[in-house]
């Protein structure tokens, strides 16, 4: 396909969390979303109005066989992950999955298994690693100025019981389960930061303090604590809570480095922080992060369009989409491929089986020798 021609995209769970993806896809001349699928047929033509869309299905892989679309985005609920990309890559048909990559060990072997083979891009999209301070952090790390990194944290603080009533499925995969079920948005920025994998985990839980509406306690303990040791020697903390009441936190980030540390801010009443020896000798004295755009900020994120200013998560969904649609025009490798993904994602699935059996520590596989 040359950049002449359109990449004919197609989204699936489009009348929920698929439909956010429409600005990105607009604003990329390469790209026209071409065909939208759910399950909620009444509400396929509006959707398909609003993104724009010429297509409408209620079944997935008539979608992928009769389409004739190129690409597709997965929005589904996260237990459709794994089955949507592989029927979709068994066609060489490029997906963009949402998070996280699969709900188990046994499919996300099938799902890299089947990348492996198909001609077809693989990217999770993982949007958080693609928020403003995020990427200025990675850059800051990627030229040294942490040193050798060796500790981090990250928190994903979300209290979603309401939620959970609304779109059911959460009930049962995110806190339904005891562990760490929605691992990637704290995860994923860290591993890109230290250039690291886990290669071990052992995970705690905090207890069960929550019932939901119809009097059941929750399978998932309130706040669920994992401790990662990584390839290259270092410790990460990630702490999920999705029941605890209190106010939102969903970003928060630590790093720590032989040179320097980052402590993101943990509410809007205070700034991202930061110490880097190379800027101050002052080890008793914080910079403010954004103080670093001028010199340090990626192109990115210098002038970033309208578009992706207006687009969710910080900007991210915006920029995961640029990065999907490059790699399939250009070939360049792509930044949250099938083992990234894998990454992320094991981990989390990993603290399962260490939380049910004791908090013990278990090896976490890696995808690249599967």
């Amino acid at each position: 396909m040359t950049e002449l021609e359109q990449l004919k995209i197609g989204i699936v769970g489009a009348v929920g969390r698929g439909a956010s993806f429409r600005a990105p896809f607009d604003a990329h001349p390469a790209t026209q979303i071409h065909a939208v699928c759910d399950l909620q047929e009444q509400a396929l033509p509006e959707t398909a109005r609003a993104l724009g869309a010429t297509e409408t299905y209620t079944d997935y892989e008539e979608m992928l066989d009769t389409s004739g679309v190129d690409a597709v985005v997965i929005g589904t609920p996260m237990q459709f992950h794994a089955s949507q990309a592989i029927m979709a890559l068994e066609r060489d048909i490029h997906v963009l999955c949402e998070v996280t990559a699969g709900v188990s060990l046994e499919e996300c072997k099938a799902l890299v298994a089947t990348a492996k083979k198909s001609k077809a891009v693989y990217m999770m999209a993982e949007n958080y690693t693609y928020i403003k301070a995020n990427v200025l952090v990675r850059e800051l790390a990627r030229r040294g100025l942490f040193g050798e990194t060796y500790y981090a944290e990250g928190e994903y603080l979300h209290e979603l019981k309401e939620l959970n009533e609304v779109t059911t499925w959460r009930r049962h995969w995110q806190t339904g389960i005891d562990g760490l079920t929605y691992p990637t948005h704290s995860l994923g920025p860290l591993l890109q930061w230290m250039d690291d994998r886990v290669i071990r985990v052992a995970c705690e839980g905090s207890g069960h303090h929550y019932r939901d509406p119809r009097g059941n306690a929750y399978e998932n303990q309130d706040s669920v604590v994992m401790l990662a040791k990584t390839a290259k020697g270092g410790l990460i903390k990630i702490r999920v809570d999705m029941l605890s009441d209190r106010p939102h936190a969903m970003t928060n980030y630590q790093l720590q480095g032989t040179e320097g540390c980052y402590e993101s801010a943990r509410s809007n009443l205070e700034p991202n922080k930061i110490w880097l020896r190379s800027l101050s000798d002052d080890v008793h004295t914080w910079m403010k992060l954004e103080e670093l755009e001028a010199e340090y900020l990626p192109e990115m994120w210098r002038n970033p369009p309208e578009e992706a200013l207006r687009a969710g998560h910080g900007g991210g969904d915006y920029f995961e989409v640029l990065d999907f649609v490059t790699s399939i025009l250009h070939g360049t490798p792509c930044p949250i491929g099938i083992h990234e993904a894998m990454d992320m994602t094991l981990p989390g699935l990993i603290s399962q089986d260490s939380i049910a059996n004791g908090a013990v520590w278990l090896d976490v596989p890696d995808s690249r020798t599967w």
